[in-house]
């Protein structure tokens, strides 16, 4: 994935030029101004909806932590949310989530990082937010994705994605009827070690793009 927040429009049809075909965005207003117009009515209710006309050949995720003021519009507009970290966002996702015409795919995050950092906390509370998932027509569990500590040794690194893999275990055990195929970890600064411990899906910004302008 090409982490795109930030990034220009000129920045993002470079990359697309040259076969990126998946961008991460931290931000719904961002994500909606880049990717989106509004366009067309919704077949249920007449009104007015939010339709990706730009770069249609790509996939958007959400990738940062979501407000729940922004839920109505994220169910709509991106392809998956990888950030789920609250149960209220989860049940708020789920309300708006049945307008799309596939279920739209999840990622749980795991908190592994720094106390400012989002994630549920451990994997008691995994098992709950899977539960909620589950039980929500509209939503599709995809995975899990965790951020480990910045600038901290390769043993705490590494240990944030293993504690990963093993939460993924721990889900599939629970409920092998789920996808949780997806683990999303790894950046620009440490996607080596992700790779190596087991990841399917890296986020990188700034070796794709550059320092932020």
């Amino acid at each position: 994935m090409a982490v795109s927040k930030f990034q220009p429009v000129a920045g993002i049809e470079e990359a697309r030029k040259n076969g990126v075909r998946l961008f991460g965005e931290n931000r719904v207003q961002e994500a909606v101004e880049k990717f989106s117009t509004f366009t067309g009515e919704s077949p249920r209710s007449g009104g007015t909806v939010l339709s990706r006309t730009l770069f249609r050949d790509c996939e958007v995720h959400m990738i940062g932590s979501l407000q729940r003021n922004k839920a109505k519009v994220a169910a709509r507009i991106f392809d998956c949310i990888q950030s789920l970290d609250r149960n209220e966002i989860i049940a708020e996702l789920a309300k708006h989530a049945g307008e799309r015409e596939k279920p739209l795919p999840v990622l749980l995050e795991l908190h592994t990082g720094e106390s400012s950092k989002s994630g549920f906390p451990d994997e008691e509370s995994l098992i709950r937010a899977a539960e909620q998932i589950l039980s929500s027509p509209g939503l599709s569990a995809a995975g899990l994705m965790t951020m480990a500590p910045f600038n901290t040794g390769e043993s705490s690194i590494r240990a944030s994605f293993r504690a990963l893999v093993h939460a993924q275990g721990v889900l599939v055990s629970h409920f092998p009827q789920a996808d949780w195929s997806c683990l999303s970890m790894g950046m620009s600064g440490d996607f080596e070690i992700a790779v190596e411990e087991g990841s399917t899906l890296l986020r990188i910004g700034t070796a794709i793009f550059g320092e932020r302008p």
